[in-house]
């Protein structure tokens, strides 16, 4: 999966670069923990089926800390700054502690998303919340 489709840092949507945090655009340009991760304890598939942006988010859990986690990321420039910086909330943190991520959190960590692109937010949520079912 390639990790970005028509990602319009200007788009059709009336918003440009000067509208996101750097650390937004950071992880974005810079994405950290892409890629796929041989023997992940869980994986799953989110989508956004109003824009189409696709999110896998695949873990590692050691004694009930998540050891390794790796994204795949089809989709616009938050959804993919989103899911970089989840990993990265991810990564060290016990299973129940990640339960206390949410879209807000992430949106306000990234320096608060536009209202027309918290969806890359939302999308990274509901990824986690489908993982956390799985490791259930």
């Amino acid at each position: 999966m390639s990790l970005a489709h028509d990602c319009n840092v200007q788009g059709d949507l009336g918003y440009d670069s000067t509208m996101f945090s750097e650390l937004l655009l950071d992880h974005f340009r810079n994405p950290r923990n892409a890629g796929n991760l041989p023997n992940a304890s869980a994986q799953v598939q989110a989508t956004n089926p109003v824009c189409g942006d696709i999110l896998e988010l695949a873990v590692r859990v050691e004694n009930g800390v998540i050891a390794e986690v790796r994204f795949l990321c089809r989709g616009c420039t938050t959804s993919i700054a989103c899911a970089s910086f989840l990993t990265e909330r991810l990564r060290g943190s016990s299973v129940a502690k990640s339960r206390s991520i949410t879209a807000e959190a992430i949106s306000e960590a990234l320096g608060g998303l536009p209202p027309a692109t918290f969806h890359g937010a939302q999308l990274a949520s509901e990824a986690l919340a489908l993982l956390l079912q799985k490791l259930a």
